[in-house]
């Protein structure tokens, strides 16, 4: 994107509108959907997000503007300066002082895990309610139609892992969790920690779910071995987790691979240039079905089933 171009996001924007170009400096920052820039006027920072192309037949923008407001209240998410529901622009205060976070630096800052499960549970408890009910089981069909209205690849034996995935919706739907509002999404990205403190950034996916799936793709997507788990768990429940609770966090982040292998085409169909989508897809594919085949994921799921 040129400088004109963002100058003409920017222009939408009450606060920027009319302002001289040359008193507004912006570099680019990281995203794998969207456009993401820091935005600097008048020694303030802020983080502009313009959408990506294709995003609006998946995302609903006015939800993420009222959940994204909601996680700000709670002093979870940065603060939401001003948000277009139309075009899905936002600007938001940039959070000074932070990382972002990576798989690697998880591994090496001491307490990442603790934070970060912190944080998640700041939100789970925060009292409010999102719009929007994240249900995997329907998104998961839901993504499955629109690929096959765009004509897409599946990886093989895709289905079949979706059908042996059914013991595991029908254990769910029999043991649901209690529904708060959830990131769901918990790249490892969209955590910004300084240290002593995390926040959670990017609410596209956000809705009221269990919060235990949050745990259990955080830990997917962050490389968690058991002793970070442990950590991450430890945190969130203030001791260590029940069996049920441990179990259901496994199982989930098998469920998150079978879903995000699927958004992962999607990209891949739409020709997002941000990264190799297909290897992407393969890669959480074929992890899920070792999640799947693990030895102790029926113990997990049989856990799950006792609410032990």
């Amino acid at each position: 994107m040129t400088d004109t171009d963002i100058q003409s996001w920017l222009n939408r924007i009450p606060r920027f509108r009319g302002m001289e170009p040359d008193s507004i400096r912006s570099e680019p920052l990281a995203g794998l959907t969207n456009l993401n820039y820091l935005v600097e006027i008048e020694g303030q920072r802020f983080v502009l997000r313009v959408p990506g192309e294709g995003t609006s037949e998946y995302i609903d923008r006015a939800v993420e503007a009222h959940n994204a407001r909601i996680a700000a209240g709670a002093e979870v998410g940065a603060e939401v300066e001003f948000f277009d529901a139309d075009s899905g622009l936002m600007l938001t205060r940039y959070l000074d002082g932070c990382a972002t976070m990576s798989p690697e630096l998880f591994a090496e800052r001491d307490g990442a895990p603790a934070r970060a499960a912190e944080a998640l549970k700041r939100m789970h408890e925060c009292g409010r309610e999102f719009r929007f009910r994240f249900e995997l089981f329907g998104m998961i069909d839901e993504y499955l139609g629109m690929l096959e209205r765009l004509g897409a690849t599946l990886p093989d034996g895709y289905h079949d892992t979706v059908a042996e995935a059914g013991t595991v919706r029908r254990v769910l739907e029999a043991n649901p969790g209690r529904l708060v509002p959830c990131h769901c999404d918990p790249l490892c990205e969209n955590f910004l920690d300084n240290g002593k403190r995390m926040w959670v950034v990017d609410w596209e996916y956000s809705g009221m779910n269990d919060p235990i799936w949050d745990l259990g793709d955080l830990s997917v997507e962050a490389g968690f071995d058991e002793r970070r788990d442990a950590e991450m768990m430890q945190a969130y429940c203030g001791g260590p987790p029940p069996d049920a609770t441990r179990g259901r966090m496994i199982v989930y982040k098998a469920m998150c691979d079978l879903l995000w292998t699927l958004w992962g085409l999607l990209q891949h169909a739409n020709d997002n240039p941000a990264e190799d989508f297909w290897a992407y897809s393969v890669n959480r594919f074929e992890r899920c079905k070792r999640l799947m085949g693990a030895d102790d994921f029926g113990r997990h799921l049989e856990a799950v089933r006792r609410g032990a």
